[in-house]
């Protein structure tokens, strides 16, 4: 039970921490541009991108907090989320295998890149333990 609510709240704050991220990149493209750090050095400003970014940054929130609510969905949700979290993950890496960023954008990006990732796979790899 413990660890049950422990993965909830997990879910409850990756999904606030991307609905954050997605409103920033939709209300302030600039300022979320200049923002983060890193950002700047992957390519000139765009604002059409960035806000497609936040709309997917939207979805993901929603997926985890849906998810977190509605047992019933939570295994697709995450597991949906959690693929596009690892696949944006897997992408920064690539960049530094063809020497696009170097090593310490791995590092810089963990937090924000890499982690949710990782949290997404364990949170989903757990609902679909306790669906069973």
């Amino acid at each position: 039970m413990m660890l049950r609510q422990f993965c909830i709240a997990v879910a409850v704050i990756l999904g606030l921490g991307a609905l954050a991220n997605g409103g920033f990149m939709l209300v302030s493209p600039t300022g979320w541009y200049f923002a983060v750090p890193g950002v700047t050095t992957t390519g000139p400003f765009n604002q059409h991108f960035i806000r497609d970014i936040g709309i997917i940054f939207l979805f993901l929130g929603a997926a985890f907090l849906i998810g977190a609510a509605r047992p019933e969905f939570r295994v697709v949700l995450w597991s949906a989320a959690s693929l596009w979290l690892c696949c944006h993950a897997l992408f920064h890496f690539w960049e530094v295998a063809v020497g696009i960023c170097g090593s310490p954008a791995l590092l810089r990006d963990f937090p924000a890149v890499t982690l949710p990732a990782l949290i997404g796979v364990a949170l989903t790899l757990w609902a679909i333990r306790d669906r069973r």
